[in-house]
């Protein structure tokens, strides 16, 4: 089928070149063209222009955006969409005072979502995750990474990520698979951390390979969890059945995890609400992606991703949702952008190029994702009419979208 979408006020995220990502000054340009078409082929991307040079040609279907922004689908890098139940009695604790290192060491956190997930079907919670893939979807995400980590014994870990495999062969949404089974220390191993470590990477490892059940390898990197010695051990591991890091680091203190992720190749490092200098001088000689969650910074009422001294510093950025149970019920990227822009102080241009080519890089999907590239897949969301890009982050209450498409077709989720 050809696409055709005509009279676009403004076609954003527009390359030329395959670029993999944006980084330091270049992430305040926003390359864009002015009352443009865009033309689809099946899945994808085979021309764009001003319409001043369009020359008719035979198409199956014509969307007239007139008024109306297109720019790439949101490629959400970082996220725990599948889980089970919810945690909306620890939200209410946060109000009455509680932190979320105390809510976790009384059995809450990570630990309750366990606990609800272990006693869930596989069916059900397939079912309790598909509804939330189809609200990011309308809300514009046209990728998503999911963790697991809320099974945290072999069973329930390898249920996640064959719930992420079902929706990966049900859904049209790209999908990158995360075995985070070092998300926490399970109670019945709270006096065995090697114990559970052993499990992990004797047993665990070994079957999520076998299976093909995921694309990378995470570490909850963090005082109270997993130290950069077992984060190192574990990231070992998980090169040898060729998983590439992406991890936790720096949510609440920074004591070397970054420097570690970038060590083992980390494709991403994430959250890094706590940064060091150290921090910024080992991420401007490596190839990893700082990835900024700051609706989980808004939820938590914890500081955000010093994004401007990553930018600042010459260094790419991406952000994500990091869409969860317990810190970021949420999976509404253009909050996120809102959010960057209000709180990090990170321009619009900056925040659609952390959300769209930097974060498929975060996922190891920009050959095919994130900008408006010829030969690319057409993940793309047509905006109401709006008065410029600027009003995406700037009217953050309001659903700016018009139409998502995937994969060259209209979803009606």
């Amino acid at each position: 089928m050809v696409l055709l979408i005509k009279n676009i006020k403004e076609l954003l995220q527009v390359r030329e070149s395959q670029i993999k990502f944006i980084s330091g000054k270049e992430m305040s340009t926003l390359p864009s063209i002015k009352n443009a078409f865009l033309l689809i082929e099946n899945e994808t991307i085979i021309d764009y222009g001003s319409m001043v040079h369009f020359k008719n040609i035979s198409v199956d279907k014509t969307i007239d955006a007139t008024g109306k922004m297109v720019m790439p689908a949101y490629c959400d890098s970082h996220t725990h969409i599948v889980y089970a139940g919810n945690r909306e009695l620890e939200f209410v604790d946060r109000i009455n005072g509680l932190s979320y290192e105390e809510i976790a060491k009384r059995g809450g956190g990570i630990l309750n979502s366990a606990k609800t997930l272990q006693n869930t079907s596989e069916d059900a919670l397939y079912e309790q995750s598909i509804q939330r893939i189809k609200e990011v979807m309308a809300l514009g995400t046209g990728a998503l990474e999911i963790k697991s980590g809320y099974g945290l014994n072999v069973e329930s870990e390898l249920k996640m990520l064959r719930v992420i495999k079902r929706i990966k062969e049900n859904f049209p949404i790209e999908i990158k698979a995360t075995f985070l089974g070092a998300h926490a220390i399970p109670l019945e191993y709270k006096n065995d951390k090697k114990g559970y470590i052993d499990l992990i990477i004797n047993v665990m490892l070994p079957e999520i390979s076998k299976e093909g059940l995921a694309n990378y390898i995470d570490v909850f990197c963090e005082k109270g969890y997993f130290s950069l010695e077992d984060t190192e051990q574990i990231l070992k591991a998980g090169e040898k059945f060729g998983l590439i890091p992406k991890i936790h680091v720096n949510q609440f203190n920074a004591f070397g995890g970054v420097s570690l992720g970038i060590k083992y190749n980390a494709l991403s490092v994430d959250h890094l609400e706590e940064l060091n200098d150290e921090d910024i001088t080992a991420l401007q000689n490596s190839l990893t992606m700082p990835v900024a969650l700051p609706s989980c910074s808004y939820f938590l009422s914890i500081p955000y991703t010093p994004g401007r001294k990553l930018i600042n510093a010459g260094l790419p950025m991406a952000l994500a949702s990091d869409y969860n149970p317990g810190s970021t019920p949420s999976g509404n990227m253009n909050f996120v952008l809102s959010t960057a822009c209000i709180k990090m102080k990170i321009t619009p241009e900056e925040a659609i190029n952390a959300a769209t080519i930097n974060g498929a890089y975060a996922m190891g999907i920009a050959d095919n994702y994130g900008s408006i590239t010829i030969g690319k897949k057409a993940n793309l969301i047509i905006t109401k009419k709006i008065p410029s890009y600027y009003y995406l982050p700037y009217a953050f209450g309001d659903n700016h979208i018009d139409q998502v498409i995937i994969k060259g077709e209209s979803i009606l989720y």
